[in-house]
């Protein structure tokens, strides 16, 4: 009997390990062919009708730099509600800055704000539990995403990655920004990290409240609807853009689809900041393939300040093909880099939650926004430079004469790479 007992609980934590281990339905295994530029009419439709919904126009659009003006917008936004509030995050951490927040939305649901928090149960470990019982209190809905359950427990590897903020169905927040210490501030030291998040106004805050419902439903079986969440929104601007998502049970892979396919596209540059970059063999030799054709291709990463050392060990294990191709790499020097963006030809600007890694395109839910729009772009690569000013480059040469610990390393990547 005893031997029965091992043998079915030895069974189960094998099932559960690959239930939780394994990647999406679907999978790409085949190279993007080039079929057309960046600023051909069809990358913008491909884009559009590939990924998820159309690319909408009469947008407008704010960069919000670290800590300093990400916070004070979003408590500025929650405090002007006045019918809604939908809020999706990953990080969630004790500190002022989580208690400005919890505080803000318990004062609206106190108002009568219909007020609805999604946290990911992972990523809100380190939350005080007094912020929930606060948020609760005043009638706020809170719900923490896959919460481990005897029905779910082969979903536990499936974390809510995404990072949104919808008022009253008219004003978005998305980027990369967690609740926590370590996002306050100007990154002006190690303890204060280097992140951007995003306002945005426009009809394609509806598509943001899209994907908010769609993690919402799965959580809770309840759909959200009518003009308080999805009212009609005039033009703020005339920018275009769509929002789409990804996630393991319906199309994890739309991710690394778009960004292989706006890789395929560039024709000029490609400016890429990650702040987990381990790309697979795949994106590696797109990456390649546009370098060759003449792309520059400029990449920042964190460097030796960085809160996941593997990671940074695992990431430099891949940058051999890229670096002989003449991609330069950067590692940012001043603190942890946390930003996520894509910039290619000055046109597409790709912002979100999604890191560049086998865990956002495969495992994660993630959101990202994809803006069109050739002012906001240059605004991105100035940026950008500014970023590479507080980075060091690391050569080809530099990269040859790595610790062996890291060059042995490279040999068990494979073995991490879905994971990380």
């Amino acid at each position: 009997m005893l031997t029965i007992s091992i043998t079915a609980i030895v069974t189960l934590v094998i099932v559960l390990l690959i239930a939780n281990l394994s990647t999406g339905e679907k999978k790409i295994e085949h190279k993007i062919d080039r079929l057309y530029a960046s600023d051909d009419p069809q990358f913008l439709r491909s884009m559009g009708l590939l990924l998820g919904p159309p690319v909408i126009s009469g947008n407008r659009f704010e960069m919000l730099l670290n800590g300093d003006r990400i916070f004070p917008s979003m408590l500025e936004g929650i405090r002007s509600a006045r019918k809604t509030i939908t809020f999706e995050t990953f990080i969630y951490w004790s500190g002022e800055i989580g208690e400005q927040i919890a505080s803000a939305l318990a004062d609206k649901a106190r108002e009568g704000i219909a007020v609805h928090v999604l946290l990911d149960w992972v990523g809100s470990s380190k939350m005080d539990k007094h912020y929930l019982n606060m948020l609760r209190d005043a009638g706020a809905e809170v719900i923490q995403y896959h919460k481990p359950h005897w029905t779910g427990l082969g979903r536990m590897n499936d974390r809510t990655h995404r990072k949104l903020l919808v008022i009253d169905g008219h004003i978005g927040f998305t980027g990369g920004v967690g609740i926590a210490p370590e996002w306050t501030g100007h990154a002006q030291n190690e303890k204060h990290w280097r992140d951007t998040h995003f306002r945005v106004s426009g009809p394609v805050v509806g598509h943001m409240q899209a994907v908010f419902m769609d993690n919402w439903v799965k959580a809770t079986g309840n759909v959200l609807h009518g003009p308080d969440y999805f009212p009609h929104i005039e033009p703020d601007g005339d920018g275009l853009a769509h929002m789409f998502s990804s996630s393991p049970s319906g199309g994890s892979d739309d991710m690394q689809l778009m960004y292989l396919m706006a890789i395929t596209a560039a024709t000029h540059t490609i400016h890429l900041a990650s702040a987990y970059f381990v790309p697979d063999k795949l994106t590696i030799n797109a990456i390649v393939e546009a370098a060759k054709r003449g792309v520059k291709v400029q990449i920042i990463t964190p460097g030796k300040r960085i809160d996941t050392h593997t990671v940074r060990e695992a990431s430099r294990a891949c940058w051999g093909d890229l670096l002989k191709a003449g991609v330069e790499i950067f590692e940012y020097q001043p603190t942890m880099f946390h930003c996520k963006l894509l910039v290619v030809d000055e046109y597409l600007v790709s912002v979100g939650s999604t890191n560049f890694d086998s865990r956002s395109f495969k495992l994660n839910d993630e959101a990202n926004l994809n803006i069109y729009d050739r002012d906001f772009a240059k605004q991105q690569t100035a940026t950008f430079a500014d970023d590479l000013r507080r980075s060091e480059q690391i050569t080809l040469d530099i990269w040859e004469h790595r610790p062996f610990t890291e060059k042995l390393l490279e040999k068990f990547v494979p073995l991490l790479d879905t994971q990380l």
